[in-house]
């Protein structure tokens, strides 16, 4: 193994919720009168974290959104997860293979604290990721492509950034993986490649990760 920490994303890399919560943005950004596509939310907010909905709706408009926003989406965003959220597949394989390996490994989230542990317990994913393996923006106050997250989670887990590998989804965080030094993996289930450029490697199924990681 040439990596000292493996450090995943969570949405659309652990988790399979960005088909999910995108069309619940789409939806809830239209009703406010923000008319939305599911495929403009995936290119423009696939990987961000909340604060950066907010910034760019309101440069795009001039109208913030409301003081509730957060709170509505994620009422809406947990119970469709409850109902429908399956674990990508091929990672438990993935994470049994690191645990077998004695291979440090965690999760750093644009999402908030509460999104990655109710997508967790949902998928049975929390068995992997104890407490001090879970690290989310808002541990650090920026979201991706700000490399705060990866520096944090880096540290807290007592590894170099140069020694890290990141396993990421979203042009966002490739920009952040690289800002923060670090190698990164890039997952093309959803993402085109071309979009992913800056990854060190592309990927297109998780079966495919445990041989790029060797």
């Amino acid at each position: 193994m040439r990596y000292d920490l493996v450090i995943f994303d969570n949405d659309g890399v652990l988790v399979d919720s960005e088909p999910i919560s995108n069309r619940l943005l789409a939806a809830y950004l239209t009703e406010l009168g923000h008319p939305t596509s599911y495929e403009d939310s995936i290119r423009d907010y696939m990987g961000s974290a909340m604060h950066r909905i907010h910034d760019l709706v309101l440069e795009r408009t001039g109208r913030p959104l409301p003081e509730a926003f957060d709170d509505v989406f994620h009422a809406r965003v947990f119970a469709a997860f409850e109902r429908e959220l399956k674990a990508v597949p091929g990672v438990v394989d993935v994470l049994e293979k690191l645990v077998g390996g004695g291979v440090p490994y965690c999760v750093a989230s644009s999402g908030s604290h509460d999104r990655i542990r109710v997508g967790h317990r949902t998928t049975g994913l929390d068995r992997f990721f104890e407490d001090g393996r879970v690290f989310s923006s808002e541990d650090v106050g920026r979201g991706k492509p700000a490399p705060d997250l990866f520096l944090h989670a880096a540290e807290r887990m007592g590894v170099a950034p140069a020694r890290c590998l990141v396993v990421e989804d979203s042009p966002l965080g490739v920009q952040a993986a690289v800002a923060a030094g670090m190698d990164v993996y890039g997952f093309t289930a959803m993402t085109p490649a071309a979009r992913l450029a800056g990854a060190t490697q592309l990927f297109s199924d998780m079966g495919e990760l445990a041989d790029l990681m060797v």
